[in-house]
């Protein structure tokens, strides 16, 4: 038996045992009360079709596919959750299904092409549920949150993958019922910086102590949101606030995952590079001649976590002494300003940076500047190109403002900041990594306007 439905307000009873295509109108409603029940692995085909459910449909296994093709972006939503037993995204190109509400699905994902876009909703799995044929040009996304989810009963697993969501456990312990979420934004610390690949996964198991387990992190390149794979190392958080780098014991850029052994515990696991998300965001670094010393200043945007700052100096840039040491903040959301003074100078000058402390034992630099008494108004800008930070060495007379200003290749200004330039040489940062590769202008002005300097920066 083969029907062809007009997609419409209706009510109805449908029993498939055969196949049904409809293709009309842009939405396949069902309404209030109807129920779609389909039987030996019927197929439904929505052709650049929306599916707006507010009746019940509520598929066994076997029973049936929900199958959705065609060149136009469609959505599922309704205010019924649906349970498809099969549901196939066969779209063209880079066409997606956006989800409206939060859908259940009891057999299979299949991915011939297009997105699924999980649009802050989530689509949960039943326990034997898989998704297959997940590509680089046809997966899950889900910049604006929502995640996948499966629950699995989790004794001694080895290499088990649940649901093929990419999360591979191995352990020797029982973890009991464990929940796995995968999830596909960015995500950020406390502070609201930092950033990670557009994967990460919520694992939560009954029992989740002394597990000695490992985790097989397995990603997309179309999810590295501009990382290296090559830098890119686990984090974890317990709050998805406070992240911490546990690094890596084996990472496969051909297969595409990061691995760690000797995990005693789970929580939500990311990949980012090793100084992201950062504990401290440095604003200013200046170093001044100050009579027979060089004072130097730092100031930090935020902190978390942070211990203790160490004045280092070096005669060459390669040989690195402490001669001083100031207290952290630990925890701000405020500008902090801090001041050393060191009176013992090297003679014919040298090289300063800070590193500052986490309270577990991590350490992040400054860049680098030379202390230089003689020096005149002047500046220094590297790296160019650039990946993600751009620095500016100003080395400034007086006290004055500086004022940066990105302009793209069309001339449309960007991105604009100011500075407060203390007497010395200043350091200022300009974050890039957001910005599209290219070309750009940067201009530089300071000194009440008298000095300006312009220099065009590749963004690889």
């Amino acid at each position: 038996m083969k029907k062809i439905i007009s997609p419409q307000w209706f009510l109805f009873v449908l029993c498939i045992i055969s196949t049904i295509i409809v293709s009309a109108q842009n939405t396949f409603k069902l309404g209030s009360g109807a129920i779609i029940k389909t039987t030996g692995g019927a197929v439904i085909t929505l052709q650049d079709m929306n599916l707006d459910n507010d009746g019940t449909i509520s598929q066994a296994a076997g029973e049936g596919v929900f199958k959705f093709t065609g060149t136009q972006n469609n959505s599922i939503g309704g205010i019924s959750t649906s349970l498809f037993d099969v549901l196939e995204i066969a779209k063209t190109g880079s066409a997606k299904i956006s989800l409206q509400r939060t859908i259940n699905v009891g057999s299979a994902i299949n991915f011939t092409s297009g997105l699924i876009d999980l649009n802050h909703n989530n689509l949960l799995l039943q326990s034997t549920a898989l998704l297959n044929g997940e590509s680089e040009l046809s997966r899950i996304i889900g910049p604006t949150g929502g995640y996948i989810e499966i629950t699995n009963t989790l004794n001694a697993p080895s290499s088990t993958n649940p649901g093929n969501l990419g999360a591979i456990l191995t352990s020797s312990q029982n973890l009991g019922s464990t929940v796995i979420r995968r999830g596909h934004s960015s995500q950020i610390n406390g502070f609201g910086i930092g950033s990670s690949i557009l994967r990460y996964y919520d694992i939560l198991p009954a029992n989740n102590s002394a597990l000695n387990a490992t985790l097989r992190f397995q990603y997309l390149d179309a999810e590295l949101n501009s990382f290296d794979e090559n830098t890119v190392v686990l984090w974890k958080s317990p709050n998805n606030t406070t992240w911490t780098n546990l690094g890596f014991t084996s990472r496969n850029t051909t297969s595409n995952y990061v691995e760690k052994i000797g995990i005693t515990d789970f929580s939500r696991w990311t990949l980012s590079s090793v100084n992201n998300p950062l504990p401290v965001q440095f604003l200013l670094f200046n170093v001044r001649c100050m009579g027979n010393g060089v004072l130097i200043n730092w100031k930090t945007a935020q902190e978390q976590n942070s211990n203790y700052f160490n004045v280092e100096r070096s005669p060459d840039g390669i040989s690195w002494t402490t001669t001083g040491t100031l207290q952290a903040a630990g925890n701000s959301t405020i500008e902090r300003t801090y001041s050393y003074n060191d009176n013992n100078p090297l003679p014919g000058g040298a090289m300063y940076r800070i590193a500052e402390y986490d309270v577990d034992g991590r350490i992040q630099y400054t860049s680098i500047i030379r202390s230089d008494c003689e020096a005149k108004d002047r500046w220094r800008l590297w790296p160019n190109p650039v990946q993600e930070m751009l620095w500016v060495n100003i080395t400034a007379t007086g006290a004055s403002s500086a004022t940066v200003k990105v302009f793209d290749s069309k001339g449309s200004l960007i991105l604009s900041q100011h500075h407060a330039l203390l007497p010395g040489t200043n350091q200022l940062n300009i974050d890039m990594k957001k910005l599209s590769s290219g070309t750009y202008h940067l201009t530089v002005e300071w000194g009440l306007g008298q000095m300006q300097k312009s220099v065009t920066v590749i963004k690889m």
